[in-house]
């Protein structure tokens, strides 16, 4: 079975890319190293929401 990831950036929370971070890394350890499919789905939320909340590297001119 195929799962496709969402491109569909969730609105900001306000958290730091750091906060985001240790929530993914605590449903890892609670999932002991497998994601079920409900897991998976909030691990993908959750990566597309660091993303957004990492800071962008600047571009010269």
């Amino acid at each position: 079975m195929l799962h496709t990831m969402s491109t569909t950036v969730e609105p900001v929370t306000g958290r730091s890319a750091d906060e985001v971070n240790e929530e993914i890394r605590a449903l890892w350890r609670r999932a002991g190293g497998t994601l079920s499919g409900e897991q998976r789905e909030e691990y993908q939320r959750l990566v597309l929401e660091w993303a957004a909340a990492a800071p962008q590297p600047v571009r010269a001119a």
